[in-house]
């Protein structure tokens, strides 16, 4: 019998993160940035994560404006562009 294969997942796209809510989990945050949940834990608990977190009891749910401003190229914290780029 051959073996069954999963099915592949797909990567959402900018736009689709666009119309996220607020606030996403980790795993969910971790499919759009092309990492798995363990690895983007593993930066929050480190301090390094390339996306804004909010504890919320013993997890963390990432903010969807920061997860969109990642994946747009914008690689400062509020938004705006950094001098070098004007």
């Amino acid at each position: 019998m051959p073996l069954k294969q999963a099915a592949p997942k797909t990567q959402p796209t900018l736009a689709d993160i666009r119309r996220w809510p607020a606030t996403v989990p980790i795993p969910q945050a971790a499919a759009a940035i092309g990492c798995s949940p363990s690895h983007l834990r593993e930066r929050i608990k480190r301090g390094e994560s390339p996306v804004k977190t909010i504890p919320l009891g013993t997890r963390y749910v990432v903010i969807t404006a920061d997860l969109v401003r990642l994946l747009s190229g914008d690689s400062t914290s509020d938004g705006q562009k950094s001098p070098e780029a004007a």
